[in-house]
């Protein structure tokens, strides 16, 4: 009996002007957690889409054999019927259907036309009950939070008798407890006899629960270790995935901040729907020149709802309080008017809020700046050419073209994109939310020093994060927030994670 549930031999996969897989091999053994690591853009979704079926037999070279025979997928529904399943980062849920109907949308019986309902809201009690999650089978998805809707997906994938599970970033948009017990139902599944194999840019987390980790460079299979027989770490992850040691993952600079640039007082934002509800109460903050200010908390703290309501009010149905920007009063009524002001704002969703996909790079990196670019209101093509290649080249963004199409980008370069959008635009003030999310360490590392430079230039930056030990290692200072308050504020040679959870918790 094959003791591998999945054999990948030689597979090679080319899209126009990019060989994103080159001869890559990987062995998953029965009812182990394999983990997949590698920079953005080093094959790791092209890989998982070729074994789902997402990209069919014929499309690319190479074998895939699954459960000890050759796959000839040409749809996911094929790959499902044999009991695999794949987890997107982006996750795949109809947001207007209740968790019943998405349990088992798409492969629903009936009975002379008519489906019984009453059957398959019984029926997905069961699936919940196996992921540990206590909604009401009714309750309309998008009425919940990330994390329970990822245990949503978990369970539709169990009711399609799933034996290996593929994740893909599962926990890269969860908090810390949510992120914890993920983790536990993905090592309770493997009690249950299920495979799963993980895509995580959290290293921490692939040496929790990874039985075996495969590592992946420019598109290259680099090498497989069994974690606990070989005593896997972070550094020989890090050194195999990026080709060198990174000696430090918070690089130094030297910090001597200026006048405060931005003050805000007595912020208040209410609710986009239900008016009445204050998202952020009476939030005060000042942010000096050359310095690099972190935002921390859980989720639902307020923290990006603040920073959307200041660039533009963004967010909230309306919002109350001052903000001034050189010491003078500020009236920041448009995102226009806030890049006007000096501000510039970098997402946390790059696919919805912050780039617009089905355009190219180039596009993407001048929509803020054509005003720049242009004379007498038309555009210089060759310049906003030239902008766009600099970037590229500075921020080392991995495309054959600025031509490229921006949904053909790997998330790492993606984010690149966005940030070279916000840098073109010039803006003092760089607010960056969660920069870093679901990018790998090597990028992680040259967007750190990107920050850097920003600062060294007299720039000053507002970072939003989720990760504790990338606020302590980048900021100055770092104010907490939690339920919608402003807890307090911690410097940085007194920052610890114990110390910044306690403020969020317990103040």
């Amino acid at each position: 009996m094959n003791e591998y549930i999945l054999e990948i031999q030689n597979l090679t996969k080319e899209f126009p002007g990019v060989r994103a897989l080159d001869k890559v091999n990987l062995k998953v053994k029965k009812g182990e957690i394999h983990s997949l690591c590698g920079e953005n853009g080093a094959g790791k979704s092209t890989l998982m889409s070729v074994i789902s079926g997402v990209y069919p037999k014929g499309s690319y070279e190479g074998k895939v054999f699954y459960k000890g025979h050759e796959t000839h997928y040409h749809s996911v529904k094929d790959s499902e019927k044999g009991g695999l399943a794949i987890i997107h980062q982006e996750l795949a849920l109809s947001p207007y259907l209740s968790i019943y109907e998405n349990i088992f949308l798409g492969h629903m019986k009936t009975r002379f036309g008519i489906i019984n309902w009453d059957t398959y809201i019984r029926e997905s009690k069961k699936y919940l009950d196996q992921v540990g999650l206590k909604e009401n089978p009714s309750t309309v998805v998008s009425k919940m939070g990330v994390g329970k809707q990822q245990l949503v997906e978990i369970a539709r994938a169990l009711s399609k008798k799933v034996e290996l599970l593929i994740l893909d970033e599962p926990t890269s948009s969860l908090n810390d407890d949510e992120s914890e017990k993920l983790l536990e139902l993905i090592l309770e599944l493997k009690k249950q006899g299920i495979t799963s194999i993980m895509i995580s840019h959290k290293l921490n987390e692939v040496l929790k629960i990874a039985d075996t980790v495969t590592i992946l460079r420019d598109g290259k299979s680099i090498s497989a270790y069994d974690v606990k027989e070989q005593k896997l770490t972070e550094s020989m992850i890090i050194r195999d995935m990026v080709g060198r040691d990174l000696t430090a993952r918070f690089p130094e600079r030297e910090t001597v901040p200026g006048d405060v640039i931005m003050e805000v007082k007595d912020w208040t934002v209410f609710h986009p729907d239900y008016h009445a509800i204050k998202v952020v109460d009476k939030a005060s903050f000042n942010l000096r020149r050359g310095e690099i200010l972190a935002f921390c908390g859980p989720m639902g703290a307020g923290r990006t709802e603040l920073m959307m309501s200041l660039y533009g009010r963004s967010y909230g149905s309306r919002a109350e309080g001052e903000l001034y920007l050189k010491g003078k009063m500020a009236e920041t009524g448009s995102t226009k008017a806030a890049l006007a002001a000096g501000l510039g704002y970098v997402s946390e969703d790059r696919k919805n809020l912050g780039l617009i996909l089905i355009q190219d790079v180039k596009s993407n990196i001048s929509i803020s700046s054509l005003k720049k670019l242009s004379r007498l209101g038309v555009v210089s093509a060759q310049q906003e050419i030239t902008e766009a290649e600099k970037y590229r080249k500075e921020l080392r963004i991995k495309t054959p073209s600025v031509n490229q199409m921006t949904r053909n980008l790997s998330g790492g370069n993606q984010q690149k994109v966005v940030l070279s959008r916000c840098l073109l635009a010039d803006p003092e003030i760089f607010i960056v939310d969660e920069p870093t999310r679901g990018i790998d360490v090597g990028a992680k590392s040259e967007i750190y020093g990107i920050l850097n430079d920003l600062v060294a230039m007299g720039k000053s930056v507002i970072m939003v994060t989720s990760e504790l030990p990338e606020a302590i290692g980048m900021a100055d200072r770092i104010y907490v927030m939690n339920e919608g308050r402003i807890k307090g504020m911690l410097m940085k040679e007194e920052a610890t994670q114990e110390k910044i959870m306690h403020i969020a918790l317990v103040n």
